[in-house]
């Protein structure tokens, strides 16, 4: 489980390709995230969950299977770019963001950037056949498209901010939203509100012919 509140930015120090069609990176990192990682901890590279397999005093090895290449912007990467890190939270610690899986959902585009005072509206569009549906999870609106707002600070800390048109982002959407619905789907699809409604006017209507005399 991640905060979504990126601490450092690393950068790709290699790429190499396995036989099983995945990537192999080794990320260079500043602190603090090696300050206290073991083998098979989680750490969040650009919002994915990635296992950690190998790690010395400067880098950390992670592996991308290829599910997660076709499901993010991962295999976009080339040696030097920057990426977001973040560790999994440990306890006793504030969590100032959201609750994040690292699962990421799809990949959107960046359709639109530009500076507002100090801070910089970014627009961004789900890509993909069937990911138009993640809108669905966006509370404030949903055009296939959405924006955000990053102050000052939030620019100088995260790798999005120096992103532009035509560029990608991973997304994950609300895991909360995800499970609600989940849970109303398979109500409705096992009649249990159907049941639950039919009831409800069962006595509306019996209350009102009672009204009317028709009923004693």
């Amino acid at each position: 489980m991640f905060t979504g509140i990126v601490e450092a930015i690393g950068t790709v120090e290699s790429i190499t390709p396995t036989l099983d069609e995945g990537t192999v990176l080794v990320i260079h990192t500043p602190p603090p995230i090696l300050t206290d990682v073991h083998l098979g901890d989680s750490i969040s590279i650009n919002g994915a969950c990635l296992t950690v397999t190998a790690f010395d005093s400067k880098n950390f090895t992670v592996g991308l299977a290829p599910e997660t290449l076709r499901r993010t912007n991962l295999g976009l990467l080339i040696t030097g770019s920057p990426v977001n890190l973040e560790r999994a939270v440990g306890g006793g610690v504030r969590f100032g963001g959201h609750y994040v899986q690292g699962h990421v959902d799809c990949v959107a585009e960046v359709v639109m950037a530009e500076m507002d005072g100090e801070s910089r509206r970014m627009r961004f569009a789900p890509k993909g056949v069937g990911n138009e549906g993640i809108m669905k999870y966006i509370v404030e609106k949903g055009f296939g498209w959405f924006e955000v707002m990053l102050v000052a600070y939030t620019q100088d800390k995260i790798v999005t901010a120096r992103k532009g048109v035509g560029e990608t982002v991973n997304v994950e959407v609300d895991l909360m939203g995800k499970l609600v619905e989940k849970q109303i789907t398979a109500h409705l699809e096992g009649g249990a509100v159907n049941k639950a409604i039919e009831a409800i006017v069962e006595r509306v209507v019996e209350r009102k012919l009672k009204e009317a005399g028709v009923l004693k």
